[in-house]
């Protein structure tokens, strides 16, 4: 079935954040006495928000100041102010999803600020604009709420909605609202989504077509 809104991720799945804030995180936590790998880091981490990130760390030795959220926002937002990669061909599906008369909008676990800086620049921003939603402000995923409330917003049920997502923090939000999940696996180990319900897909194109959209 063809859906009315079709709900994005933003990291991963619009820009190739990851990396480089994979690489921040680990230099910044190894300031505070926790040294992890980049790649375990991505595994323990990535999709959930930084503050999550602050609760694992700790957990597991750092010892992080005061204010270091603020501290680590900064090191990425300068770092991604310099660009970021578009996520090969979802371009291309945005254009064939919106000239369907398709609602788009994107939920995403990091803030505003953050999208901006690296949506702008890329020309992703304006496609969804008004319908950016983050969890900081409506709860992060794997809860469901900011999906019912994008859905409530642009007046759709569960059933006429589907949702992009890298990560199993934002499938299983989808698998929680009862909205259908295309997992975009492309990099990574596709076995993360494992149990939450997704489809995994290896291309945007793929999306697409499985939509039955025209090109």
């Amino acid at each position: 079935m063809t859906p009315e809104l079709v709900i994005f991720d933003c990291d991963g799945v619009l820009v190739d954040t990851e990396t480089v804030t994979n690489q921040i995180i680990a230099n910044f936590l190894a300031r505070y006495g926790l040294r992890l790998p980049v790649d375990e880091i991505n595994t323990l981490f990535a999709g959930g928000t930084m503050a999550l990130v602050g609760v694992e760390a700790t957990k597991r030795g750092a010892t992080l100041p005061e204010g270091w959220l603020d501290d680590i926002y900064g090191l990425v937002f300068d770092a991604l102010r310099k660009g970021v990669d578009i996520i090969d061909g979802v371009e291309d599906l945005i254009a064939r999803v919106t000239a369907q008369g398709i609602a788009v909008a994107i939920a995403s676990n990091g803030p505003l600020q953050k999208m901006e800086i690296t949506l702008r620049p890329s020309g992703l921003w304006q496609p969804f604009e008004g319908r950016i939603y983050s969890g900081h402000q409506h709860g992060p995923k794997p809860k469901p709420d900011m999906l019912f409330r994008i859905m409530a917003d642009v007046g759709v049920s569960p059933a006429q909605t589907v949702m992009i997502d890298d990560m199993p923090a934002g499938c299983r939000a989808a698998q929680a609202a009862g909205v259908r999940c295309f997992g975009y696996v492309a990099d990574g180990d596709p076995h993360r989504l494992a149990g939450t319900g997704a489809i995994n897909v290896a291309s945007m194109r793929m999306i697409g077509d499985l939509l039955g959209l025209p090109d």
